[in-house]
């Protein structure tokens, strides 16, 4: 019988970072070690951070990491952790082709004791890794105090065969897996269902260690946990922010005892953190302390300022309402509510003085002279970020995205676009259950996710409101034209979402759309918008992938696209 505690460090690292990341492997690993763990494991190339892309084909590199692997194992032991099985995960180099692998290493006694290569490279998706690694082509068992662990890393797991069939084979105590799995809406389950399958296949239990926090486009949730041979669930660390959890096994057990269990998020607060932590890990991977966005009154952008308070503070957030001679009072005095409610920097900028100088020598008409005024607002807002060294955010979502309902150099400019993966009605839904949060006492900051591991409910909303709930309820309109709605040139939102689900999500052609029941002219307008917007699209800011399927990361079309059937 072996009795072996396991400390699953469920890390936010950061790409190209090695000191840093390797700091926090040391920290997390004195955490462990205070708490009597036997083996510590830790995020899918957990010292390089994930993904790191290309940068794994630069050699420099490679031999950097690998050096800061060699370090770590010495400096571990030096501090008396070299008992300690410290599994994390780096760039390696293929010694027969020169090319990077994808490489899980154990540090133990003072040296790089173990090393295992991913077998199965995605290439799929958000995923590259066929292209730029090796695949490894051999299984790993680890003798642990006489238990034996056999290990893989993400995808080994996701695919039949392979590791996993082979450790199968080899009576293994335990199946230990670390990962780098991107969060998108209803993954948790399905990443849950094929644990339970893989536990069942070695017979043993597994461990699922998933790295969190926001790397560009791509938002790592976390959410490790442990599930028994027989499926049960032993522990589950919370979603988006760090944590140290721990799971001990008894190999003479016929089942393990459960743990700590955290609750899982409510939907829309699932997806509100998703979008925040993206943001706030963009902007502190990127050191921008701040960040401005013009404020229309409006839902969307309504909603990217109250992420932007939960990510960094209200008084980091600079508002700017760039009235125009078509902006209703009503429309003022919303964005003027949201500034004062988050605690928000809050310019008035008028564009009318402006636009008459343009159109003095322009003279121009109808959507010429309506996308001036959008990027009249562009420019105000990029002198913002430039005067004062902040991130500008983009305010579209997905909706408008994919019908090509923005204005290039107007409304689109930015470095970051926190909602561009939400369609319209998931806007209103999650603003919400912002409101209905704040209503029951989470403050600005108070959101759970990195950085708030302690549970602070941040600064508390007076009115218990954080979204002025005229900017919800009332219709969307840019108000670029008098008595302007977006309904003038879209189709009602609740329809239009449902049919860009169908086609861009789920990819149904014009046959499919009308066999779903949509009627002949909303497909044709919609299938329109959707093709002729591809251009656009791809000039649009990054912002963080929450659904199946994003634009940019996920769906790939032609710029060029006359096929309609």
């Amino acid at each position: 019988m072996t009795d072996i505690r396991f400390a699953l460090a469920q890390i936010d690292t950061c790409v190209g970072d090695l000191d840093s990341n390797a700091d926090k492997v040391m920290r997390y690993a004195h955490l462990a070690a205070n708490n009597n763990a036997q083996v510590v494991v830790f995020p899918e190339m957990t010292l390089t951070g994930y993904p790191i892309e290309d940068l794994a084909l630069r050699a420099t590199f490679r031999k950097a990491a690998w050096n800061k692997a060699n370090w770590l194992a010495t400096e571990l032991a030096a501090d008396g952790l070299g008992d300690l099985f410290v599994v994390v995960g780096t760039v390696g180099t293929d010694r027969e082709t020169s090319k990077p692998r994808n490489r899980l290493v154990v540090l133990h006694d003072g040296v790089v004791w173990a090393g295992y290569d991913k077998h199965f490279l995605p290439n799929y998706g958000v995923f590259d890794e066929f292209r730029i690694f090796s695949p490894g082509n051999k299984s790993m068992v680890l003798d642990v105090d006489g238990a034996r662990i056999g290990v893989a890393i993400c995808e080994d797991i996701w695919q039949d065969g392979g590791p996993v069939a082979e450790l199968a084979e080899q009576h293994i105590d335990l199946l230990l897996t670390m990962n780098g799995s991107p969060y998108e809406e209803g993954k948790t389950d399905t990443r849950l269902d094929l644990a339970v399958r893989r536990a069942a296949e070695v017979n043993a239990p597994m461990i699922y260690l998933n790295q969190v926090g926001g790397q560009d486009d791509l938002v790592f949730d976390g959410g490790s946990f442990v599930v028994d041979a027989d499926g049960t669930l032993l522990e589950r660390s919370p979603m988006f922010m760090e944590d140290l959890s721990f799971f001990d096994l008894d190999t003479a057990a016929e089942h393990q005892q459960v743990g700590v269990i955290a609750a899982k998020p409510d939907p829309d607060e699932e997806v509100y953190t998703a979008c925040v932590l993206g943001l706030k890990d963009y902007m502190a991977k990127n050191h921008f302390k701040g960040v401005c966005l013009g404020l229309s009154g409006g839902i969307d952008s309504a909603l990217v300022a109250a992420m932007a308070a939960d990510a960094v503070g209200g008084a980091n957030v600079y508002g700017i309402s760039m009235p125009s001679m078509y902006s209703s009072d009503g429309s003022k005095d919303d964005a003027a509510d949201l500034a004062k409610n988050i605690g928000a920097h809050y310019d008035v900028q008028p564009i009318e003085p402006l636009f008459v100088s343009f159109q003095k020598q322009l003279d121009l008409e109808g959507v010429a002279a309506e996308n001036l005024q959008a990027r009249i607002r562009g420019v105000i807002v990029m002198a913002y970020s430039n005067s004062k060294g902040l991130l500008a955010v983009a305010t579209g979502n997905k909706s408008e995205l994919a019908c090509g309902y923005s204005t290039i150099y107007g409304d689109a400019v930015g470095g970051y676009a926190p909602i561009k993966d939400l369609l319209k009605t998931r806007v209103w839904e999650i603003s919400r259950w912002r409101n209905k949060a704040a209503a029951e006492g989470m403050g600005i900051g108070g959101l759970h996710v990195v950085g708030n591991e302690q549970g602070s409910k941040g600064t508390l909303l007076p009115d218990g409101v954080m979204i002025p709930v005229n900017s919800i309820e009332k219709a969307p309109s840019a108000e670029l034209r008098p008595g302007q709605k977006d309904s003038d040139s879209l189709p009602e939102y609740e329809l239009l979402d449902q049919v860009l689900a169908m086609y861009i999500e789920h990819a149904h052609g014009r046959e499919d759309l009308l066999a779903d029941g949509f009627d002949e002219t909303t497909v044709d307008t919609v299938m329109r918008l959707v093709d002729r917007a591809e251009w656009k699209r791809r000039q649009y800011p990054l912002g963080p992938k929450v659904t199946a399927l994003a634009f940019g990361r996920d769906r790939r079309l032609p710029i060029t696209n006359a096929f309609r059937e």
